[in-house]
């Protein structure tokens, strides 16, 4: 079984498309190891995420300070929000988020007319956005993730 083992969060002002800053919560995987093909991918290593807080725990603290029980919450593509409703199935915990939840790889793809969808790196440079941080990073993806939206939802500013 594949475990969560970083949430990245970056909260979007969605009245004036600005960025409120970003988060990285390390998850502790009871189930699994970090493999060296998920180190190199995301930097992260098992000594990192072990000093991490457990999945049940991240998700009170998702609930908690970000209150995402009540606000939409937004992904690149579909897979984390599938691995948050395996997680919580396999947890038996409630899952810590709303119903609303925007598609932003999909969302990309439909606004900007593309025959199918792109990878954010690739919806970075379609807008001639550099990425910033480091990619598969967490709170890094989160952070451009919430750029992108930003320019999707804010055409104006394009």
């Amino acid at each position: 079984m594949s475990e969560i083992i970083e949430i990245g969060v970056s909260p979007l002002d969605i009245s004036s498309g600005r960025q409120m800053g970003k988060e990285s919560i390390l998850v502790r995987p009871e189930h699994s190891t970090v493999s060296e093909f998920c180190t190199r991918l995301t930097t992260l290593t098992q000594d990192q995420v072990n000093r991490g807080i457990s999945f049940p725990e991240a998700c009170t603290l998702l609930k908690e300070k970000y209150l995402t029980k009540k606000r939409t919450w937004a992904s690149y593509g579909d897979y984390d929000r599938r691995q948050f409703e395996r997680q919580c199935r396999f947890y038996e915990i409630a899952y810590p988020f709303g119903p609303s939840h925007i598609n932003v790889e999909n969302l990309f793809a439909i606004i900007n007319g593309l025959p199918r969808e792109v990878g954010m790196a690739g919806a970075l440079r379609h807008l001639n956005l550099p990425l910033e941080g480091t990619h598969h990073r967490a709170d890094d993806d989160a952070w451009n993730i919430a750029r992108l939206l930003s320019q999707l939802i804010l055409p104006r500013k394009r």
